[in-house]
């Protein structure tokens, strides 16, 4: 266990300390707009820099959690169980760092009912960073489920003019997937108390599990519906661009960088190492799904005429890609994959900024209306397109980097796919391209877009941050991907190993930790 975790609970502070604020400002009263922003503000900030502590103390050589903490919560093996890997620990940064911004871009956006804004946000980021912290299996299904009903209510109050449709698809979509994921819970832990005589829904101990081959194959359905509506993948995809239009800023720019990483997350975290044989089973039909996603998302973006439609669209291309490399099944595409859902969140979570920007100033969205913009908007202009070329995989950004990564492994696994993937490249240039050179240059279309004015302060301050990690993790990737390493290692390690997994995999090149001796209590 990690040293600073002997010393204080590290995890829950940083996993419950947004919701503490949210019940703070519940009690609130009287109080002006700007102190509560203030105050979720300061929340959201003690959040991230808790989130750095994570990450000044984690070691990642073993491969297993660190920052461990178990506690007696239900009995039957519903215990508070959590702790970080390689595999999830940059994702709770990502929440973490996101939420903030988040906050603070909507500071003229959200002029109503600011409070309810604002709980309704810090209780996201509780659920969000709760599901990747989750080592009991229940555990991980509250903060699921919970993660749902604030953004519920951000897309259902604060959204757009077809709102309620939009929340009632977005609800009716996840929670099918999540009553499914339920049952599969169940049964599992019937088969797991039949088998050993024993309650327990650690997952690395249903990881250790050899179950039957057909039970593996319906709860893996399960399961991997409801992760499979979450990335989303084709053609369980359609309620996303749907939620992205009517959401408001800061709710999409959450919903696409790390709402829909719960998908991947979930697929590395248990549907495939719990059920690795009906995994290999399914790898080849869903690849093929992810790659119709690539292809269809992209073609999609580039004939919308809405822009948060068409960051919509991209987002299910390039989560297509992170599907197909998830389900190569090799060390390079799955580091890859970590990498690029990194990437996607925080190139797709500026993209969603950006146009929150301009909406801001002229309230339309449709490309259609704009032209001339960088003429006077140059500041902004040159933010806005390092975020799209990092989205579109310029080398020296950070996208390039995870496409390399995820391109490798996947021509590893078949190259008939790898050749068809490898048009999102193609595809995400066009419609990026296309979108800057509508936006930004040109002859004005509206003569009021002559009073255009460029960023102020506050909005510098919540783009430059993620501008500056995209150039950081495109030229220094090392940093991170060596902190994924003996986890992502491991992770590999035990689909080839688990009894009756069978599985034929692509072990990394480099050799996984040796002769690591590590308490049951910490796994």
């Amino acid at each position: 266990m990690n040293v600073l975790a002997a010393h204080a609970p590290v995890l829950t502070i940083v996993t419950f300390l947004p919701l503490a604020g949210a019940v703070l400002l519940l009690f609130v009263r009287g109080g002006s707009v700007k102190t509560v922003r203030r105050l979720a503000l300061a929340v959201s900030l003690l959040t991230f820099l808790a989130a750095l502590v994570l990450l000044a103390g984690f070691s990642g050589a073993s491969g297993w959690p660190e920052f461990v903490e178990r506690a007696f919560w239900l009995g039957r093996g519903l215990d508070y169980h959590v702790g970080v890997d390689g595999i999830s620990l940059f994702l709770v940064l990502l929440a973490a760092f996101l939420t903030p911004l988040a906050l603070l871009s909507s500071w003229r956006a959200i002029d109503d009912r600011v409070k309810e804004f604002s709980v309704f946000m810090l209780l996201l980021e509780t659920g969000m960073i709760g599901v990747f912290v989750s080592l009991n299996l229940f555990l991980f299904y509250v903060f699921w489920e919970a993660m749902l009903v604030p953004m519920y209510f951000l897309i259902g109050i604060w959204g757009g003019r077809r709102r309620v449709y939009a929340t009632m698809k977005f609800v009716l979509f996840t929670m099918f997937g999540s009553l499914l994921m339920l049952v599969a819970i169940f049964v599992l832990q019937a088969a797991y108390h039949r088998a050993t005589g024993t309650f327990s829904l650690t997952i690395a101990d249903l990881a250790a599990m050899p179950f039957a081959p057909a039970l593996q194959t319906w709860l893996f359905l399960a399961f991997g519906l409801a992760f499979a509506i979450k990335i989303p993948l084709f053609p369980l995809h359609t309620w996303l661009p749907d939620a992205h239009v009517e959401a408001p800023t800061a709710g999409s720019v959450l919903l696409a960088a790390v709402l829909l990483k719960m998908g991947a997350y979930g697929f590395l975290r248990l549907g495939i190492p719990l059920f690795p044989q009906a995994a290999a089973s399914f790898a080849p039909g869903l690849s093929v799904l992810a790659v119709i996603g690539i292809i269809y998302g992209g073609l999609m973006a580039l004939v919308q005429k809405d822009m948060k439609s068409l960051v919509a669209y991209s987002s299910v291309s390039h989560m297509g890609l992170i599907m197909l490399a998830v389900f190569s099944l090799n060390f390079e595409a799955t580091e890859g994959a970590l990498y690029q859902m990194l990437n996607h969140g925080l190139s797709t979570g500026a993209l969603f900024l950006c146009v929150g920007v301009l909406y801001e100033r002229t309230h339309t969205r449709l490309i259609g209306d704009y032209g001339g913009a960088a003429a006077r908007m140059p500041v902004f202009a040159g933010l806005f397109l390092v975020t799209m070329l990092s989205s579109a995989g310029l080398p020296g950004l950070n996208g390039f980097v995870g496409e390399i990564l995820c391109f490798f492994g996947i021509f590893t696994a078949d190259k008939v796919l790898a050749a068809l993937a490898v048009s999102t490249v193609i595809l995400a240039a066009a419609y990026l391209l296309w979108l800057y050179r509508r936006v930004m240059h040109g002859p004005l279309k509206d003569p009021q877009d002559e009073r255009l004015r460029d960023l102020d302060g506050r909005e510098l301050a919540v783009l430059i941050p993620i501008l500056v990690l995209i150039v950081f993790m495109g030229l220094f990737p090392g940093p991170v991907l060596r902190k994924m390493d003996a986890s992502v290692a491991r992770y590999i390690e035990g689909l080839k190993t688990k009894p009756g997994a069978a599985l034929t995999l692509n072990l990394p090149a480099r050799p996984s930790p040796q002769g690591i001796t590590v308490a049951e209590s910490e796994r």
